[in-house]
């Protein structure tokens, strides 16, 4: 007996057999059934609510295994609205406002619209470092929702210095599509909000949060709880926009109720630009690259 023989496997793939399965020749009543199918091809059983462990396995595991494959060892998330409009589009929306309300939010998203810029830059700046360790996994690799606004901006600042970046969209009732600049071999698209947020947090190394909505503050409340419990060692949070974040939120106040210690106010810092954030990285982590 030879190494080779020894080596060779003994059992057929998965997909080899499900070749064999569609080229059976015979088609009868007990083929055609749908009882007759392999479990793993038969969609109508792996969409049971039985089912469900088996999803959350599957699409924790898929983003996982493409994601090593591609040698991405860390990233820079960047979460953001995705209502937000880039600047050339502010004024067309503040000019199809009718009403005095819709002047006023149309008039503060303009206002906003320079984040998407800051976006950009900070992705770049991040892409251009272009980290790789010794073993060519590559770090700082850009992450975002995979959506439009600030999210675009982040995956098309990677895309402006000739970088990949990450998209991780989710499936949603109205349509939803990944934004053109994220790498299409690392688009993933998620069904459960929980285990697409796992997969922003299971390779960042640093955060920054750009004004947004309930989304942005629910991925942004849980990093902080999981560093605040000790369940993820601290990263840097940056968060975009001192007047918007000072506005909405009043951490102050939440530290001086006793609801949270005032030594969880230093588990973020607030920045209003690429530059100032991109920095505080660099001197958390002791980067050299510009």
């Amino acid at each position: 007996m030879t190494n080779k023989d020894i080596k060779d496997r003994r059992f057929y793939e998965a997909k080899q057999e499900a070749r064999f399965a569609e080229a059976a020749p015979h088609e009868t009543p007990q083929t055609q059934d749908p009882a007759y199918k392999l479990a793993f091809q038969d969609n109508d059983f792996l969409l049971r609510d039985e089912l469900r462990p088996v999803r959350f396995q599957l699409e924790l595991q898929k983003p996982e295994m493409l994601l090593n494959e591609a040698e991405i060892a860390s990233t820079l998330v960047i979460y953001g609205s995705a209502r937000i409009p880039e600047p050339a589009k502010a004024d067309a929306l503040l000019e199809a406002a009718t009403d005095e309300r819709s002047k006023i939010i149309a008039g503060r998203l303009k206002e906003k619209s320079r984040y998407y810029e800051e976006a950009r830059k900070l992705a770049s700046l991040a892409s251009d470092c272009g980290i790789t360790s010794d073993d060519g996994q590559r770090h700082f690799v850009v992450c975002s929702g995979g959506g439009p606004s600030i999210m675009e901006a982040a995956n098309r600042g990677a895309d402006d210095v000739g970088k990949e970046s990450i998209g991780l969209n989710i499936v949603l009732p109205h349509e939803q599509a990944p934004n053109e600049y994220v790498t299409p071999s690392l688009s993933f698209q998620f069904h459960y909000f929980a285990l697409r947020k796992m997969h922003f947090l299971m390779r960042a190394r640093a955060l920054a949060v750009f004004p947004g909505g309930f989304g942005t503050f629910d991925e942004f409340f849980e990093t902080l709880t999981l560093i605040q419990t000790g369940k993820m060692e601290p990263i840097p949070i940056l968060l975009f926009g001192k007047g918007f974040w000072s506005r909405v939120i009043n951490f102050e106040e939440l530290a001086l109720e006793g609801t949270i210690s005032t030594k969880d106010l230093d588990l973020f810092q607030m920045v209003d630009s690429a530059d100032e954030a991109w920095n505080i990285v660099k001197r958390f982590y002791d980067l050299t690259c510009d």
